[in-house]
């Protein structure tokens, strides 16, 4: 054996969301792509707003010296001060350039906070459905990830969150917009969370830090606003990309923002800014930082996102599938009219139609489907998605 068992153990549970992607490309090799109807992979399709590509093409020429060296492990102090400007007024809370750390996208944020704050057999808490790759991130680090269950509406259970809190819990990590399911947490459920949080930080003599995953922020729906943990409990972090709402995917730049008041802020600033640079991020990429620091607030048409939400709901509603209408993000959660979701979305395979299974995302008995997609994808598919169901139903 060459590789590691553990990591020949990882590939062989590894993500359904890169196996179907992977299994897209073979179908659309044998097929044509545009019989495939691929459904199974986030990645953002709506353009970057028209102002990127006019900062982008300002900050490739500037040619000024050492624009492409090592700059500050935590990133540009002018890049980090704009952040926090904007974050300031989106989260109600005074946060400076010094509780900003730019990363290497969410996942090198989530990463660069998990390293930092995990000893050896600490558990990180997530409600489910959560994103597959928490597992691993998890333990990266030594801990462990333990999963709680929400509402039939994918909402926080917060007794089910009180329930699975020992004494080895470090981090809860929670996800809103959430993937797979669009949920969003509203405050109340949040203050509710915090309380907890403070409770049992207390009761326990140490700190649970409330880690927020956030790279859909901005895309919701309907004036639906995306309230802020900053606002509801001090230890709190964000973990946050430009992946999704500027359609960034491919640069991975995001950022860490601490609670100004949090405890052992100096530590965990320390922590998180040794664990960036021994990670082998180092730093978050230049160029891209000085290009969002010129577009903090600026977003992707989410009418887009919208409209497709509604055109994808629309024809799976008229064919008889249940779903709960997801208030953010680019994906759906239906539930497998079978409880086999498994079985289910090798059906809708036959039909050349590619979505992932829930228990890939401990939602077993639902699928996830991105649409993130061309619109005559998601119309071209109906008639295949109403073959499937009615063979089920």
């Amino acid at each position: 054996m060459t590789i590691a068992k553990k990591i020949e153990t990882f590939i062989e549970k590894s993500s359904w969301i890169r196996k179907m992607f992977e299994e897209g490309t073979r179908l659309k090799a044998e097929h044509g792509p545009e019989k495939v109807f691929d459904f199974s992979l986030g990645n953002p399709n709506v353009p970057p707003p028209e102002k990127f590509h006019d900062v982008l093409k300002t900050v490739v020429e500037f040619s000024g010296p050492g624009v492409h060296g090592y700059m500050p492990n935590t990133g540009y102090p002018f890049v980090r001060e704009a952040v926090a400007e904007y974050l300031s007024g989106e989260h109600r809370v005074p946060l400076s350039g010094d509780d900003i750390i730019m990363t290497c996208g969410a996942a090198g944020a989530l990463n660069t906070i998990l390293k930092a704050l995990l000893d050896p057999g600490d558990e990180v808490l997530t409600p489910t459905p959560f994103f597959v790759e928490y597992t691993f991130y998890a333990d990266n680090h030594g801990g462990s990830l333990k999963t709680v269950p929400t509402h039939a509406d994918f909402s926080l259970d917060l007794d089910a969150i009180a329930g699975a809190i020992t004494p080895q819990t470090k981090i809860v990590l929670i996800n809103s917009p959430n993937n797979p399911t669009g949920q969003v947490y509203p405050e109340k459920d949040l203050q509710g969370l915090g309380a907890l949080l403070e409770s049992r930080s207390r009761a326990l003599g140490r700190t649970i830090y409330l880690v927020s995953d956030e790279p859909y922020r901005k895309i919701v729906y309907d004036g639906i606003d995306v309230p802020s943990i900053l606002g509801v409990y001090p230890d709190s972090i964000v973990a946050a990309s430009y992946s999704k709402d500027i359609s960034l995917a491919g640069e991975r730049l995001g950022y860490i923002a601490i609670h100004p008041e949090a405890s052992h802020k100096p530590e965990l600033l320390a922590g998180m800014t040794l664990t960036n640079r021994i990670l082998g991020f180092v730093n978050a990429p230049a160029l891209m930082q000085r290009v969002v620091a010129q577009l903090q607030g600026v977003t992707v048409d989410v009418d887009e996102y919208a409209r497709k939400r509604k055109l994808l709901c629309d024809g799976l509603a008229d064919a008889g599938y249940d779903f709960v209408w997801p208030p953010g993000a680019f994906y759906l959660f239906p539930r497998s009219p079978i409880p086999d979701d498994v079985e289910f979305v090798r059906a809708l395979q036959a039909e050349l139609i590619l979505v992932v299974p829930g228990s890939g995302f401990g939602g077993p008995g639902h699928f996830r489907i991105s649409y993130c997609v061309d619109d005559d994808t998601i119309v071209n598919a109906m008639p295949g998605f109403k073959r499937v169901i009615d063979k089920y139903k």
